[in-house]
């Protein structure tokens, strides 16, 4: 007999026809979930980082330019050489680090995708990552969907800091690369360089990869300084440095990353990036470039004291209404203890807070194992000034 199929007049569905094995657990990120919501009510979204600041002008005159002059093709795999070549400057400028600009540098769809294409090439089903938590859901979810095993090492509370006896104990045998998002979502916590000499030492010792997560690498308050580990010993040939625009240029929706790596692993990271989305936006890699060539140092320092301002401004208003948060040291979001809220959960916590105030928060447990972070909201604070003020006397109501 063949197989049933489901088709107009039947609902019946062979055994054959199914989801993926990952997909029944797959369910929409508590992010999204809470924009969704937020967008429904009409309220205050501080959930999402959507970084709804102004585009710089030579960003947004450079995609148009580009646009208009009729870049809206395919480019290379691996991004125009504009783009390419201004990243390996960036690189040099910053950090002292060389890449090269035609075999070392990969222009990709965000951070987001960087972090997928490494997977694919580096990495294989069964093989083992440590994360340190709270950790961002998409790295977690993105090494789940490669079917790589997540390691989840706990950062000491109160100040997240990394215990290096707790990290040694997590590495096995089958462990292949350790990821750090620094400065970190959700906690806004910048690691320190000892403990990323802690964490190089231990790639060194067991010949492990290095995953950074630098999209934040500007956002960086009260004098603290960010530090890229390609940087020490031993390290350029085994870190993947992955960074990019979407909150350094308040260009979330554009997608353009990038990711800078030794040339023996980068081009099967560009073959993959590839195979899942082409190219990154054609016009928008020449607006980015424009970004890169023209901004002044001065940009990037009134970055920072403006979400430092912003960051102020939500602590104030979080410890107002009862919800004592921990000062982030960098990135722009505010963990704060949810207690005083109604709910047993804090998806219910986020939920209450949006019903009583308008205003969108993310559940702690996002960022956590299951069981941990019930106690605490995250609330992003890289809005426009009106938008973040008018949160904050939203919560003050509390």
């Amino acid at each position: 007999m063949p197989e049933t199929v489901l088709n107009e007049t039947t609902a019946t569905v062979s055994p054959r026809l199914r989801l993926s094995e990952l997909a029944p657990g797959v369910y929409q990120s508590e992010i999204r979930a809470m924009t969704t919501e937020c967008d429904r009510i009409g309220g205050v979204n501080l959930a999402q980082g959507v970084c709804d600041t102004p585009v710089p002008a030579p960003v947004r005159d450079g995609a148009i330019a580009a646009i208009q002059a009729g870049h809206n093709i395919y480019t290379r795999m691996d991004g125009i050489e504009r783009l390419r070549r201004a990243i390996s400057v960036k690189q040099k400028k910053d950090y002292a680090l060389d890449y090269d600009a035609e075999t070392e540098v990969l222009v990709a769809c965000g951070a987001t995708a960087g972090l997928h294409a490494a997977a694919m090439a580096l990495l294989n089903p069964g093989d083992e990552v440590i994360l340190f938590e709270p950790f961002y859901g998409y790295h977690f979810s993105t090494l789940v969907s490669m079917r790589v095993k997540p390691v989840i090492v706990a950062l000491a509370e109160p100040g997240w800091t990394v215990d290096i006896d707790t990290l040694r104990a997590a590495i096995t045998p089958r462990t292949r690369a350790i990821l750090v998002n620094t400065p970190a979502n959700p906690s806004g916590k910048i690691f320190s360089r000892g403990e990323l000499e802690t964490v190089a030492q231990a790639c060194r010792d067991r010949d492990l990869f290095l995953l950074t997560d630098e999209i934040y690498e500007y956002f960086v308050y009260d004098g603290a300084k960010h530090i890229c580990p390609a940087t020490f010993d031993g390290m350029r040939e085994r870190t993947i440095v992955m960074s990019g625009f979407s909150k350094t240029f308040s260009i979330t929706g554009w997608r353009l990353g990038y990711v800078t790596a030794d040339a023996r692993w980068m081009a099967a990271m560009a073959y993959f990036h590839d195979l899942t989305y082409v190219c990154a936006p054609s016009a928008f890699q020449h607006g980015a470039a424009a970004g890169l060539e023209q901004l002044p140092a001065s940009f990037y320092t009134r970055l920072a004291a403006d979400h430092q301002s912003r960051r102020d401004r939500m602590v104030a208003a979080l410890r107002d209404a009862g919800m004592e948060p921990t000062v982030p040291a960098g990135a722009y979001y505010v963990l704060a203890k949810a207690a005083r809220l109604p709910g047993r959960t804090a998806a219910e916590k986020a939920r209450a807070l949006l019903a009583a105030t308008g205003v969108a928060s993310v559940a702690g447990s996002a960022f956590f194992r299951p069981g941990r972070g019930e106690d605490l909201l995250r609330f992003c604070f890289a809005k426009k000034d009106d938008d973040l003020d008018d949160a904050c006397a939203r919560l003050r109501k509390l």
